[in-house]
């Protein structure tokens, strides 16, 4: 199996932060690139606000949550993992899994590297699996990476 590019899945969590390390080294041995993508999700307006402090108007948020992005990717490309290897960043907009499938096919990436929260039971009905439905529809193969229980403290 010929690995040229690797897309990494990222939320900025410590969960994701771990699937960080797999998809360096596996870069590193193969010779491939990175493709770092963060999915912005349509933001969904609370009903019922009860808040002290009038809330942003959505089209604001969803900028700050771009402009935050836009900080975060650039720090994943030059992390320890990722030296020496060539990182593209990439935002994309909508359903998380639906967008990472998308960039995969668009891109032709040769392997998904994502991370699980690894949410079981009521958990994973509630929120869903990202990572799950990237498996199912996904045009390459996917390494699920699950952090160890120490890290999920």
């Amino acid at each position: 199996m010929l690995i040229r590019s690797i897309l990494l899945p990222t939320d900025f969590s410590e969960c994701a932060n771990y699937a960080l390390s797999y998809a360096g080294s596996l870069a590193r041995q193969a010779g491939a690139s990175i493709i770092c993508v963060h999915v912005i999700e349509p933001v969904v307006p609370t009903v019922g606000y009860t808040g002290l402090t009038e809330p942003l108007p959505i089209a604001d948020l969803s900028e700050q949550l771009e402009e935050s992005a836009g900080r975060e990717l650039p720090k994943i490309g030059a992390c320890e993992e990722c030296s020496g290897i060539e990182v593209e960043e990439v935002i994309a907009h909508g359903d998380a899994a639906a967008e990472i499938v998308r960039v995969a096919k668009e891109r032709g990436v040769d392997l998904i590297v994502i991370s699980s929260h690894g949410r079981t039971g009521l958990g994973r009905i509630l929120f869903g699996s990202t990572a799950e439905s990237v498996v199912r529809h996904a045009p390459c193969p996917v390494l699920v990476v699950k952090p160890t229980q120490e890290s999920d403290k």
